[in-house]
């Protein structure tokens, strides 16, 4: 906490998360190809893991926006997903998550799913707690942020 009583800001770099997963026969469906539910769920896992980081508090799920299937993920295959917080509200958290896929047999990999999410983060009574602010570090840091920023204001006039 800084004299503010604010807490202080932390870097993107610092909640980044890259998460490997291996596509079993129980994740896939009769076509061989894993369940979207399955690769919501790490996305939805992934990412939460980033705003807990970013936050150090419990995050929940606030949305899931631009979720995107780009490609089919077969069984056998290895999933790797990368989250990394690109915007902060006062308590909310904008999390990006991409995810990719890789055949073993053949060592190509390709870009599978991509997300938004977006996560409060809570005090220990479940009341909103408010997060450090972001520090912005790099070109890609200051444009993922602006695009964020786009997507709330998006998501606020959605509401009404």
């Amino acid at each position: 906490m800084n004299a503010a009583g604010k807490p202080n800001g932390k870097p993107v770099k610092a909640s980044e998360v890259v998460m490997t997963e291996l596509v079993l026969p129980s994740h896939t469906n009769s076509l061989g190809g894993i369940f979207g539910g399955v690769i919501m769920s790490w996305i939805d896992i992934c990412g939460a893991i980033a705003a807990q980081r970013h936050s150090n508090k419990i995050c929940v799920t606030a949305s899931i926006d631009g979720l995107d299937f780009v490609a089919p993920v077969k069984s056998g295959w290895v999933v790797n997903l990368r989250s990394r917080v690109n915007c902060v509200g006062k308590s909310s958290i904008e999390v990006g998550v991409r995810v990719d896929a890789e055949n073993p047999q053949t060592g190509a990999t390709f870009h599978t799913a991509s997300a938004y999410l977006t996560f409060v983060a809570l005090n220990p009574d479940g009341s909103k707690s408010l997060v450090p602010p972001l520090i912005l570090e790099s070109e890609e840091d200051l444009r993922r942020n602006a695009a964020a920023i786009e997507r709330r204001s998006l998501r606020r006039g959605r509401r009404g």
